[in-house]
């Protein structure tokens, strides 16, 4: 009886731990907590140097998204499957370029704000895809919503649109790449998100 009871305790120690792993709530305060202690340790370097923040974002937030996921939601599926195999690597690329020198600024100016995950209203293990909702509490200042939508992948769980404040990330680059297919096609689009990123990067080297 001793021996069925230990082996019913370390089961169910297992299947916690195997919960934890597989929670996309759990995935992703990790990765806020890396990111954030990254934020504080590199400060100072980040002020002076705003690739620093690009090299931080690269390394601890895009392993946790599915790029070509939300590339082609992003693209819109007429557009995508209309492209080539090298545009879609292309755009793969430059889109993530893109994101990370779009909402860098935001990660340089961190300075206090707490992260409050909610927690999931579906079971994950019964589900492919979820929604996860997160607050970011500002010290005088109103709350902003973020939410994560994820999907599972290879096993693992990963993002592929956030929506900050109500507002997709998708749907808004969705809606600047339709109007520039339209003026310059396939091409036209990736030079111009070429441009803007190169925009992006020497406006925040400018304030640095």
């Amino acid at each position: 009886m001793k021996r069925h009871i230990s082996i019913l305790i370390c089961g169910l120690f297992f299947s916690c731990l195997a919960w934890a792993i597989e929670s996309p709530v759990v995935m992703l305060k990790q990765t806020s907590n890396e990111m954030v202690a990254a934020l504080k340790k590199n400060h100072a370097k980040i002020k002076a140097d705003p690739n620093v923040v690009y090299q931080l974002a690269e390394k601890i937030l895009v392993p946790d998204v599915d790029i070509t996921a939300m590339s082609r939601l992003a693209l819109g599926r007429q557009h995508w499957m209309a492209a080539t195999e090298q545009q879609h690597k292309q755009f793969e690329q430059v889109f993530m370029t893109l994101m990370i020198r779009t909402y860098a600024s935001a990660l340089s100016n961190y300075t206090d704000e707490e992260i409050r995950f909610q927690p999931l209203r579906v079971d994950p293990n019964k589900n492919q895809r979820v929604k996860v909702d997160s607050l970011i509490v500002q010290h005088g200042g109103p709350s902003i919503p973020v939410s994560y939508r994820l999907h599972q992948k290879n096993g693992q769980w990963k993002i592929y649109d956030l929506t900050v404040d109500g507002v997709s990330m998708v749907q808004s680059f969705h809606s600047q790449f339709a109007n520039e297919i339209a003026r310059g096609g396939m091409d036209g689009l990736l030079q111009a998100m070429r441009q803007h990123a190169k925009q992006v990067s020497q406006k925040a080297h400018a304030n640095s």
